[in-house]
């Protein structure tokens, strides 16, 4: 059975061809050792296997970029009741939550856009504005019957979620924070980075790697500008993040806490031993958050 993460590498295998033809060196050895290294590790994904994941209802916004880049976004459940809106890392797309929207609970709905820049949105290029990422995931948001939604952000989805929470603060019910990186302090750059930003190397990344790149290059300022909005957020807060986190430190965490001074209740699921891949590993514990948070609309029972 092929899944979808088996899809997502084997498109990226349609990279080696082309880079068939240009002479030996080291700019094909370097730029051979960063797909490698971003894509070779084993990075898990969902289970959904490929048929299962092309049968979830697929949805565009206008094209026409009055409203800022055409998005496109997964969408199963019940369209009459509460959103929950699933923003991916980087990189990645909407796919990433597939495992979610196959088992969608009763009375809710269950979005997974792909965030512009990756996946079917656009632009092609990278966005690395988390204002700009930020304002794509508010023109999907709904109140129903009093409901408003939940907002779920794993890595880099995480300070997007919490900067829309923080802009808007009536706009959600609640956010779920899963290994989000909110921490300037704990943003680095390797030197690796800059060099997939220069000719020749940056033409020959695929599409997702070349912008993912310039996002967490971009990253360090955009979390400087989001630390003092966090105590604007009003709304409750899940922070769930894993102990044996690589990517993403969990001393995010304590920051996190420290800043969300105005929020209404902030909870902490600390998971011991736990890596950065939280949506595949810990999906339990992502849906467990998430129907604590449904339970109640403008903080009466449903």
């Amino acid at each position: 059975m092929k899944t979808a993460l088996s899809r997502s590498r084997a498109a990226i295998g349609g990279l080696w061809p082309s880079c068939q033809g240009l002479p030996p060196g080291p700019v094909r050895f370097v730029a051979a050792i960063w797909i490698w290294a971003l894509y070779s590790c084993g990075i898990p994904g969902p289970t959904a296997s490929v048929d299962d994941i092309d049968r979830i209802p697929r949805m565009r916004t206008p094209s026409d970029g009055s409203q800022g880049p055409p998005l496109s976004y997964l969408v199963n459940g019940d369209n009459r009741s509460r959103q929950i809106i699933f923003v991916h890392g980087t990189p990645g797309s909407a796919e990433n939550w597939a495992d979610y929207l196959l088992d969608v609970p009763e009375g809710l709905e269950y979005i997974a856009l792909d965030r512009p820049g990756f996946g079917q949105s656009g632009p092609d290029g990278a966005i690395g504005s988390l204002a700009e990422q930020a304002a794509a995931v508010q023109r999907l948001l709904e109140t129903r019957n009093g409901c408003r939604p939940i907002l779920v952000g794993h890595s880099l989805g995480g300070p997007i979620v919490a900067w829309v929470a923080a802009a808007n603060p009536g706009a959600v019910d609640g956010i779920i924070i899963a290994a989000g990186s909110l921490d300037p302090a704990q943003e680095r750059i390797h030197p690796l980075q800059h060099l997939g930003e220069m000719w020749p190397v940056r033409p020959m990344l695929p599409r997702t790697i070349r912008n993912a790149n310039q996002e967490l290059m971009e990253l360090k300022p955009w979390l400087e500008q989001l630390q003092p909005m966090l105590g604007q957020i009003r709304t409750r807060v899940f922070i769930i993040h894993g102990t044996e986190d690589d990517l993403v430190p969990y001393e995010n965490v304590d920051f996190i806490r420290r800043h969300l001074t105005g929020a209404a209740e902030v909870t902490v699921d600390r998971l011991e031993g736990v890596n950065h891949f939280l949506p595949w590993n810990s999906k339990d514990r992502i849906e467990a958050a998430i129907q604590t948070l449904a339970q109640d609309c403008d903080g009466k029972l449903s």
